[in-house]
């Protein structure tokens, strides 16, 4: 499979215009998605207001994986895809990974793979089939429809060379490496729930399978409910209150009337370098539905810190989960990692406001560390963009008190917050997917 993909001015990108009355980056067609402008206005934290950019795609789009078992074990297709923002080109992604501009042909390209599996047009047995958000700091109140779909053992399927059946395992595997397996196909994972058991169910299976210390604290914290710091009910309503609490105004506008933002060299972006800028690019793909484009794109100014900080409790791991306020929130905040910071400097004295418990995370022995790893966003919209994704477990010194911002939480109780719509943001669902329990 071959790629280009080369930077260029944002006036120079065909069937893509700058409107010349807002500034807006939009498509001829008036589909895909923009990048406008918008004001956001909060009594959240420390900066009550700012102007940004924004991508604006209100279209909700396919992230699938179909599924099959082999041998009793499941396995999932997935597709070798060069995306224009990849770092490493090509990654491991689902199925079927479309938005509607795209499913729908808008761009008079070929119809995507395999998406009679996941648009009712074939018979379907569903494994998953849940609204999830996207990146709230750079898409409005953006939704994607993931799912899974389950073949019959004896159903055929014509496997494209462009992709491969991989057990969960294999996948999860992969994850352990850098930039690897893509963003859409981690947030579909994340919505694969374990089910709920008894702590002597679970230590009846301890016996039968050898296993280490933290094996059996993350079992225990993905398979227990019982043994849970707070109620299942107490998190929905510490939630609901901070809902109440809080105000999120924003409000649309004309993008080449934002402050601290400038067009200059081609690309939209602010004169301090800090946080991303609006970049276009040009991009040839010979396994593509269209083979030749361009486009708009956000491009980080650095790569970001996305972290949970695990401590054991009640004989499980609890993770301690922030709740985060982003612009593009549908409902004002999303249940985020730790930390996570995915745009300005977030080290010490490069940022303009602290951030808590980044030194827990960045100062954690080794030994300490259960999970580490760079991971992209999602190429098809932000270029060269990687985070570092990282779970630390800290001991039992490390306070169960923690400010009314962040609550102590269970693997079990999160993967239940994933079934419904706009809980957990995408990052946590990210880092979520990486889990294994071997």
């Amino acid at each position: 499979m071959g790629a280009t993909i080369r930077q260029i001015p944002l006036a120079d990108m065909g069937k893509w215009k700058c409107s010349s009355e807002t500034g807006n980056v939009v498509h001829d067609s008036g589909r895909f998605f923009s990048i406008e402008g918008i004001s956001v206005e909060t009594d959240w934290g420390n900066v009550g207001y700012w102007e940004q950019p924004i991508i604006n795609q209100p279209e909700i789009g396919y992230l699938g994986l179909l599924a099959k078992k082999f041998n009793g074990v499941l396995h999932l297709l997935v597709q070798a895809k060069i995306e224009p923002g990849n770092i490493n080109v090509v990654q491991i992604s689902p199925t079927l990974q479309a938005t509607k501009s795209n499913y729908s042909r808008v761009h008079q390209g070929a119809r995507p793979r395999y998406l009679e599996y996941f648009n009712a047009e074939r018979q379907r047995h569903l494994l998953l089939d849940q609204l999830q958000s996207e990146q709230g700091a750079r898409f409005l109140r953006k939704r994607n429809r993931n799912m899974i779909v389950e073949l019959q053992e004896d159903e055929y399927i014509d496997v494209h060379p462009d992709f491969i059946w991989m057990s969960i395992g294999q996948i999860k595997h992969f994850m352990r490496q850098d930039n690897v397996v893509n963003m859409d196909t981690r947030t579909v994972l994340s919505g694969i729930s374990y089910g709920t058991y008894t702590a002597e169910t679970l230590e009846g299976l301890f016996t039968l399978k050898s296993t280490n210390r933290q094996q059996r604290l993350m079992l225990t914290s993905a398979l227990v409910a019982s043994n849970a710091l707070h109620t299942f009910r107490s998190i929905i309503s510490w939630v609901t209150d901070l809902k109440s609490r809080y105000e999120l105004n924003v409000e649309r506008m004309a993008l080449k009337q934002i402050s601290d933002w400038v067009e200059t060299d081609g690309e939209i972006r602010r004169p301090d370098g800090k946080y991303f800028s609006v970049i276009g690019v040009n991009v040839m793909i010979e396994n593509r539905e269209v083979l030749n484009w361009d486009q708009p794109m956000i491009k980080p100014a650095q790569e970001g810190l996305i972290a949970f900080i695990v401590r054991p409790i009640n004989g499980s791991y609890h993770f301690l989960v922030q709740a985060k306020l982003e612009a593009g929130n549908f409902d004002i905040i999303e249940l985020a990692p730790t930390v996570q910071c995915l745009t300005g400097n977030y080290r010490t004295g490069s940022n303009e406001y602290s951030i808590k418990y980044i030194n827990d995370v960045l100062d954690a022995p080794g030994s300490r560390v259960l999970f580490d790893a760079m991971q992209s966003e999602e190429g098809g919209r932000f270029f060269h963009e990687q985070n570092r994704n990282i779970i630390i477990e800290v001991d039992e010194s490390f306070p169960l008190e923690v400010d009314d911002k962040y609550c102590w939480m269970t693997l079990n109780q999160m993967l239940r917050f994933i079934e419904f719509n706009n809980y957990l943001n995408i990052a946590a669902r990210s880092l979520l997917a990486a889990i294994t329990f071997d």
